[in-house]
């Protein structure tokens, strides 16, 4: 990386990251996500996008610690959907609902608008949703970054991406 730090905002696909980290067996601290990316530019934002369930006790504490590290909470409630006896999830563990959660429009749209005040998109998820963003963005000149997983990364993501960095490899920003 050259001297020059860059602009940054970083948005956090929170149902991805929480399904990665289920993938690695280990979980981010994101004081230590902030110490890490300090280092790389300035970023001037985080926000964390999740789903929360009703009366969740440690979600709320989850929330609690997130404000307390300066971090943007986006959430909505989580989708309850019914399952039938045919759904995969059903035939594998008998589920007979599964709670849903969808930020992908959110984070393009809150992209798409600061993209103007930053020189850089640091983006943790590996949805290969985000790959028509990625592009568009690269082609205002902007620099988009990806942090994810191998186990969770799309491959048209991490093709259209300016850079990638797998979690894995950078055990400095995990808990413990």
């Amino acid at each position: 990386m050259d001297n020059q730090k860059l602009k940054a905002k970083v948005y956090i696909d929170g149902a991805n990251v929480f399904y990665t980290q289920k993938k690695l067996g280990r979980s981010l601290d994101w004081q230590k996500v902030k110490d890490y990316l300090s280092q790389r530019g300035d970023v001037i934002e985080y926000r964390y996008y999740m789903g929360i369930k009703k009366s969740d006790e440690a979600i709320k504490k989850y929330l609690g610690y997130l404000d307390k590290i300066n971090f943007v909470v986006v959430t909505k409630p989580l989708k309850i959907i019914q399952v039938d006896n045919q759904h995969p999830l059903y035939q594998l563990r008998n589920y007979k609902q599964i709670y849903k959660c969808n930020f992908d429009v959110e984070i393009a749209t809150d992209i798409s608008f600061d993209r103007t005040t930053i020189d850089e998109v640091i983006l943790f998820s590996g949805d290969s949703d985000f790959k028509y963003l990625s592009e568009k963005i690269k082609n205002t000149g902007k620099k988009f970054t990806i942090f994810a997983s191998r186990k969770t990364i799309a491959w048209e993501l991490r093709l259209s991406a300016s850079e990638h960095f797998f979690i894995e490899d950078i055990p400095e920003i995990f808990r413990g």
